[in-house]
């Protein structure tokens, strides 16, 4: 059987971690597009075993969960019984992201949809691998909230920072800008969190970083924002 060699391999891994799309991977390194899409699934399999077996008995105090939007195939309003015959995953996706505030370590992500399922699934996993009892924070996302208590009980400390989103009364409304966040209002939920440390920044900072790095992530910015206006109420 054809397989690439390691040189290869490495120009391949390298084009897309900065940034590039397969059919401008294709180009740069001349493998074909089916290589290069078998190899992504390749490494991203390795990539998920080695997590499995080192991200464990972790020493985390601070952890910052948030939630990434895009799309597998075609976004969800594109979505017909054809394509889903075709696809059966076709549609919305969020990648679920948790991240260490002090070290910066991501312990665990999922890839699914935005269900109360997912959440449960996502977070059991997360605290499999802690060790010390945690401050956990979040966005409003309201699945979180059974999902946490179901998983650590009382032994958390929990808060929400609820983002509320709007036209900046300082500035005059430009029919094709994002909204803004008008409000950021911290939630204690469970234990007792120190309220300097209820914050998504870093997380948020992190799903901005492979929003504008990877070309499936990028396209989505505004349909994103668009999302942003969810809010606690809803």
């Amino acid at each position: 059987m054809n397989r690439l060699d390691r040189e290869t391999r490495c120009r391949v891994i390298a084009a897309l971690i900065e940034g590039n799309s397969i059919r401008s991977t294709v180009r740069m390194t001349g493998v074909s597009k089916k290589a290069v899409s078998r190899l992504l699934v390749e490494v991203g399999a390795v990539a998920a075993e080695y997590q499995n077996l080192v991200m464990l008995n972790l020493t985390c105090r601070r952890l910052q969960l948030d939630e990434l939007w895009t799309f597998n195939y075609c976004k969800q309003r594109n979505v017909t019984d054809r394509i889903k015959s075709k696809v059966p995953s076709a549609g919305d996706l969020w990648l679920w992201v948790a991240m260490d505030a002090d070290t910066k370590i991501v312990p665990c992500l999922l890839l699914g949809s935005r269900s109360a399922t997912c959440a449960h699934e996502f977070i059991s996993d997360l605290a499999s691998r802690l060790r010390y009892k945690v401050q956990l924070t979040t966005d409003g996302h309201r699945p979180y909230l059974d999902a946490v208590e179901t998983v650590f009980g009382g032994d958390i400390n929990y808060a929400m920072l609820v983002k509320l989103y709007g036209p900046d009364p300082a500035e005059e409304e430009r029919r094709y800008s994002p909204p803004k966040c008008i409000a950021a209002v911290p939630q204690p939920i469970i234990g007792r969190p120190d309220p300097a440390h209820i914050s998504t920044s870093f997380v948020e900072r992190l799903n901005w970083s492979a929003r504008t790095s990877m070309r499936r992530y990028s396209g989505c910015r505004m349909a994103s924002a668009a999302r942003s206006r969810i809010t606690w109420q809803q």
